[in-house]
């Protein structure tokens, strides 16, 4: 499978992960994606991935999306990170605020603080 084209022609003019893309502000690219740092991270570590081609969410093409993941899970590795959690927004009421298709890797530790409601963890 051939990688999207670089963002020549993003159809979102403002889409601040394009934007770095195009700027090169990334730390590592493999085929179809990108990595860097989020502008606030919540743990240290974390990371996002997001295509380099601009995809709008997870839904709108699942094959790129895939291989989104799977770089997200390359990335991970190479950073030597063992428990993390991967998570992806799609539209406003599941909290995308980047209308691009991104994947942060959140690294977690033992007692982070870091609550997720779906757990059953106490809160910080």
């Amino acid at each position: 499978m051939t990688s999207p084209a670089p963002i020549a022609g993003c159809p979102v003019p403002d889409c601040p992960f394009c934007q770095r893309i195009k700027a090169g502000e990334y730390d590592k690219r493999g085929g179809c994606a990108v990595t860097f740092e989020p502008l606030n991270p919540v743990t240290p570590g974390h990371r996002l991935v997001v295509p380099v081609g601009h995809l709008e969410n997870a839904l709108a093409n699942p094959v790129l999306t895939g291989l989104t993941m799977q770089y997200a899970a390359e990335i991970a590795a190479f950073y030597g990170i063992e428990a993390c959690n991967l998570i992806t927004s799609v539209g406003a009421a599941a909290t995308q605020t980047v209308r691009h298709l991104h994947i942060h890797i959140v690294p977690r530790r033992e007692g982070d603080g870091l609550h997720l409601p779906w757990t059953g963890q106490p809160r910080a």
